[in-house]
């Protein structure tokens, strides 16, 4: 006992700090014992200075509300919250391993398949957490812990937002998140972050662990926001060509700009990963591979060149060659069923066969014009406010990505150019051009003021100027 004692960096309430395993903007984490019952857990302690803002209060002891709610192996447990004295603090279960960020960090990249077995934990967590009516809304690589076996779990809900009884500190139009992993409709407003806003930040997630380049890399919010609007990201194959057509599409149609061709699920994202079901029995809810379902038989029904409707028949692998070979006709037009009898439905919705008509697409793109505003825009606008405004950028240095620009999937919903959407970004809105119901351009302002400037003095010389002179 005296050497423990003599080894702890300091006590608070009934435990005594051991030593620092991390530290977020929240506060420092602390391996701690328990003074009665010695078990070891970790404790976050909130620094005073940021335990005397309301807000940032509010929202560590909301970490703790939320949390408990939740009991997940994929999950840090949180334990006791204590808001007595200064410095408030949070007890959680003591994960031994590393984060997932220092872990990319040591080794750069992981295998494809060490990375989807880490993302489906991840996945699973949330999926759980999204039907208590939680949403993260900051997944990322630091705040998913990896243990030494394997096992991955998610922590930091201090951003989590609770869906069903609508509790968030967040004001309207403010992108709490990371900018590099948070979803482009995010930035506008972090209140109404939905499911697919977690899915998008778990493909940018799996992207990061396999191509070892962070997405996008950007340090300003704005610059980053742009780009994930026009899809100026490499593929993951053209990063690492080995890996598989199927992770390389699931990753760019969960990292869709436009949110409705995202997955709408972790379970439907999982589902993608693996085409097959993450139903009872299979990888997403257990270790027990779901290997049955290729053996699966399938009827597509389709239409040849001549107008008749036909069947074909076979195992899922041979089917989705002749569909890729263009044999059955247009895709989108197949429908599909393991019964004779159907019900047949159309291959978008059946995760065996959905890659192969299911396109990732960009959200709508902002005007040359509010592109240039956004970007020239002065930093200090931008910048987080002792976490009141703005954004929270991680400014942990990271690799630089590969530069070049993947050609943009193409999109069957352009909007009309005279109904262009305008952008709420951390509190500065980009404004239509003229024809769309906003005012003029800058630039057009400016080149009015100029010449009624010059009309006017010119007619002063001409009429004013000889008058005064007579007189």
């Amino acid at each position: 006992m005296p050497s423990q004692k003599s080894a702890r960096l300091d006590t608070i309430g009934n435990y005594d700090l051991l030593e620092k395993i991390g530290e977020g903007c929240m506060g420092v984490v602390y391996k701690a014992t328990r003074w009665d019952s010695k078990d070891v857990v970790a404790v976050k302690v909130m620094p005073a200075e940021i335990a005397s803002n309301p807000v940032l209060l509010k929202r560590f002891e909301q970490e703790f509300r939320i949390t408990s709610k939740l009991d997940h192996p994929n999950i840090v447990r949180v334990l006791e919250f204590c808001r007595n004295g200064t410095s408030p603090y949070l007890v959680m279960e003591l994960v031994e391993g590393e984060s997932l960020g220092d872990k990319l960090d040591r080794e750069g990249k992981l295998s494809e398949d060490d990375a989807i077995n880490i993302i489906l934990q991840i996945a699973h967590g949330l999926h759980r957490a999204h039907r208590q009516g939680l949403i993260h809304r900051d997944v990322k690589p630091d705040n998913i812990l990896v243990t030494k076996d394997g096992v991955a779990k998610l922590t930091d809900l201090g951003l989590a937002k609770d869906a069903d009884s609508g509790a968030d500190l967040t004001r309207t139009g403010r992108g709490l998140g990371t900018p590099d992993y948070m979803a482009p409709e995010q930035f506008r407003n972090a209140k109404n972050a939905s499911i697919r806003c977690d899915v998008y930040s778990l493909g940018a997630t799996l992207y990061h662990m396999i191509t070892g380049k962070v997405p996008f890399n950007e340090a300003d919010p704005v610059k980053s926001m742009l780009r994930k609007l026009r899809n100026e990201l490499p593929t993951a194959r053209d990063v690492v060509r080995t890996i598989s057509e199927r992770t390389d599409w699931a990753i760019r149609r969960a990292m869709s700009a436009n949110p409705d061709n995202r997955p709408d699920s972790c379970r439907e994202f999982a589902e993608d990963l693996l085409g097959q079901s993450t139903r009872s029995g299979s990888k997403f809810d257990t270790d027990a591979p779901a290997e049955e379902e290729s053996d699966a038989i399938w009827y597509l029904v389709f239409t040849d060149p001549d107008g008749n409707i036909r069947t074909a028949k076979g195992k899922a692998k041979a089917l989705r060659k002749l569909v890729k070979e263009g044999q059955l006709g247009d895709a989108n037009k197949i429908r599909a069923s393991q019964a004779t009898a159907g019900p047949f439905e159309l291959l978008n919705t059946i995760r065996e066969f959905r890659d192969l008509v299911v396109q990732p697409t960009p959200g709508p793109a902002l005007s040359e014009t509010s592109m240039a505003r956004l970007s020239a825009m002065p930093a200090a606008k931008r910048k987080e406010d002792d976490g009141r405004e703005g954004f929270k950028v991680n400014t942990q240095p990271r690799p630089e990505p590969a530069r070049a620009a993947a050609p943009a999937a193409k999109t069957t919903d352009d909007a009309p150019a005279d109904s262009r959407p305008f952008f709420q970004v951390g509190g500065f809105t980009s404004e239509p051009e003229i024809g769309a119901g906003g005012k003029l351009p800058q630039w057009l302002q400016i080149l009015l003021i100029v010449a009624c400037t010059t009309i006017v003095t010119l007619l002063a010389n001409l009429y004013l100027v000889p008058m005064l002179t007579k007189k």
